[in-house]
Parts: structure tokens; sequence; C-alpha cells
């Protein structure tokens, strides 16, 4: 187990925390006694965070403790593309928070940044000290110390976790996370729930470390902090209940559009919406500072979902280029060849092409090509926010990666050319 060398600023609890700890009785994240089988036990549905995990956490004196370590992190966006973040406990977004409504937490955090941070529960409703907010509401928590915070969970929801000191570099960098807070009672079962954390990034190729002063222009879209094909599909069985939680603290709103249903959504930051005022939908749009999350009764099928912007389930791209399209190149291609021999004409019908062109076309290192995936009918041509609800009649082992057997007859083909009919124009 990795060690760590605490030195903490909050009296009494903080010096409380660190007399325990040097008495060496508390595991630096634990995860229950021994042989207990925490989710067997639990009243809830637990949260799946896909390509990332959930906080282990240890009852200490009838407290929920949980151990958080803000740090620089190397982090694989996709395959072939791995950035310096600055994370929680190896990942980001952090390790999502699981707790039910009614607990007392107690969350230690322990800063290895470079500079001073402060971790605001994002919704949460606490005493004002507990807030998280830096140089407001406490002191900074300088590099090497650690904090305790401590509060007791009075509503449930989704809510959020994440960086309130210099909050243009470390949000930029990947410091939040989910705090999920789970209802004492739910009236209708979830079967799987899903939380997806909304993130947008800027990052030269042939470099590794995100740019935090870009405002608008990203060129990075995640889910996760994952970008397709590096997303994890969402898998499930026909007919399941599926709650789907989504947050955001970038910079963009992002309108979320889920193929093949119509979902409702059932709760914001604010809390749960009563059931005969909530509204049904196919994209849901989650701006800055919310969370969304939505339910729906899952269809067999291969299902795409994604941001709905049309530059945000891509990857890298110039967009200082010139507009080729409909542009015919094939007498300029050869002369700018005299000058440029790898120069390829491109766009003139599209750019759908470029997926293949990058199959056999080294580009810049550590980047990732604007459009990847393979499905079983070629090409997908997608990249960022975009991932896959995998749902099957019966589930078994590696649905995660086996493509959808569609019934005979329902899957859109070629018409025969005898069979063609004219279009019909107003």
């Amino acid at each position: 187990m990795k060690k760590h060398h605490f030195h903490f600023s909050f009296t009494p609890l903080g010096a409380a925390v660190a007399l325990v700890l040097m008495l060496g009785t508390i595991p630096l994240a634990g995860s229950g006694p021994p042989g207990t089988n925490i989710k067997a036990n639990l009243p809830y549905t637990p949260v799946v965070t896909p390509n990332g995990s959930t906080l282990p956490w240890k009852m200490v004196d009838g407290v929920k403790e949980f151990h958080l370590v803000v740090e620089e992190i190397q982090w694989e966006v996709a395959p072939g593309m791995v950035i310096k973040a600055w994370g929680y406990n190896g990942q980001t977004p952090g390790p999502t928070i699981e707790a039910i409504e009614g607990d007392r937490v107690r969350i230690l955090v322990t800063n290895q940044l470079p500079e001073p941070t402060a971790v605001h529960w994002h919704g949460v409703i606490l005493p004002s000290g507990m807030d998280g907010v830096q140089g407001l509401t406490q002191r900074g928590i300088a590099p090497g110390e650690t904090f305790a915070y401590e509060f007791t969970l009075r509503q449930h929801g989704t809510q959020m976790y994440h960086s309130h000191g210099d909050e243009m570099t470390q949000i930029g960098l990947g410091t939040m996370g989910f705090f999920i807070i789970h209802p004492k009672q739910r009236e209708r079962k979830i079967d799987r729930d899903f939380a997806i954390f909304l993130s947008e990034w800027f990052v030269a190729p042939g470099s590794s470390r995100p740019n935090p002063k870009i405002m608008t222009d990203f060129n990075i879209f995640t889910f996760n902090s994952r970008a397709y094909p590096g997303t994890a599909p969402l898998v499930a069985r026909t007919g399941e209940r599926i709650r789907i939680r989504f947050a955001n603290v970038a910079q963009e709103t992002h309108p979320i559009h889920l193929h093949g249903h119509s979902f409702k959504v059932v709760a914001t930051d604010g809390g749960d919406i009563p059931l005969s005022a909530q509204w049904p939908e196919t994209t849901v749009l989650v701006a800055p500072g919310q969370t969304r999350d939505i339910e729906l009764i899952a269809n067999p099928g291969d299902w795409a979902l994604h941001c709905h912007r049309r530059h945000h389930p891509m990857n890298a791209m110039g967009h200082d280029l010139p507009n080729m399209l409909g542009v015919d190149q094939a007498d300029v291609q050869e002369k700018i060849r005299e000058l440029l021999p790898h120069y390829m004409a491109m766009e003139r019908t599209g750019m759908g092409g470029m997926q293949a062109m990058a199959g056999h076309m080294a580009g810049p290192e550590n980047t990732l090509p604007m459009m990847a995936g393979d499905g079983p009918y070629g090409a997908i041509q997608m990249g960022g926010m975009f991932t896959i609800l995998k749902v099957r009649d019966h589930l078994k082992a590696g649905d995660g990666a086996a493509w959808y057997q569609p019934p005979e007859g329902t899957v859109a083909e070629k018409v025969p050319a005898g069979q063609r009919l004219e279009p019909t124009k107003p």
C-alpha cells in the first residue's frame, strides 16, 4: 500500500484524525471489513462510472470515511494519446463517491499538487466552513498537507466535487468527480446506474500537457476523460430500467443524445423531479455547473450515445483550413506534389475519407485522428464524446465487446436497381 505523510491543519477534527492515523488504525482507503460483501448489502444499485471507479470507504466511529489524493497523473485519453493531467487517486474524473442520505461522512484530502488547493462539494448542503472555497471558507491545502472535511448528508441526488483553488488550471487539468447521494429508500428500483462526466480539453498535437488557458476552441471532447474509440460501452439487459447521470464543470454546454429511446429527465442537481413533472426527451442539455439524470427502459440493440454539437463527437481537427468541399483538385494535386511530394487532395466529397487516410498515414505524435472506430458494417467515423449503449436480451461474458445481431429483415439494405423508385419532389 502506498504510504503518505500527513500534516493536518483542521482542528480539533484534524488533530483527532491525525492521532488515529499515527496509531495505525485507519487504512488509507478502506473497503470494509475483510470478507464483507459490501455490494450485496447495499440498499441501492451501485453506480458504474465507465472507464472510472468508485471510491472505497471505511466506517470509523460511525462516520463513513473516504480519502482523496489530488496529484499529477498520466491519463490515457484513448489508445495512442496520453496526457499529463491532474486528478484524484490516479484518475480523472476522480473516483465516484457514493453515500446515503443521512450518512455522516468524513473526506480526507491530501494535496500532492505543486500549488494549494481546496475541494468544493458542489451542490451538497453543508456547513459553510466545509464548502471548500479556498480563501473564502478555508485556508488552501498546501502541497503535502491533508485536510479533513466532515458533514452529514441532508439530501439525495447527483452532486459533484471539484477543485476550488486556481479553478481555471486545476479543473482544466481534470480535478473533478461525482458525489452521488442515494435516497434512504427509492420508490422505483434502478437496474443499472451509470455516471458520465463531460469535459473538453485543448492539447496541442505532439504535446501531452492540456492548455488550461484555452477558453473556447477545444480539440478533445471526452466522456469520463476518455475520447472515442477509448470510451467504454454501457451494457444492459432488455427491459431494464437504466439511469444515466451526466455532470459538467467545463466551459461549454453539451446536448447529449441517445438513439433508439425516449427517456425521462428525472433529476437535476437540485434533486429529484416529481413523477408528474418529469418530461420526455431524446436529448438532454447539460450546462457547466449542472448535473442531469435520465431514466429509460432499455431496448435491444447497439445505440449511439453522444454530444450533438457536431464537432464534439470528433477528435482533433484544424479549424483554420480552407473549405475544399466541392473543389476539383485533380489538376492541382500533381502541381503541388512537385513542391510537396506527399500532398493528397482531400475533402472534395466530404470528410468521411479521413478515417481511412489516418489508417495508413502517420499523423503528429500523441494526438487522435479526427474520426475513428470500426463497426460490423464499416467505419463508424466518430470520436470524442461518443460511446455505445449495448442492450441484449440475455447478457453473457463478452457482450461489452460483441456487436448486436439484429433479427433478420431489420437492417437497412441497398435497394436492387430494378426496384428503385423515383424520388418524390415537391
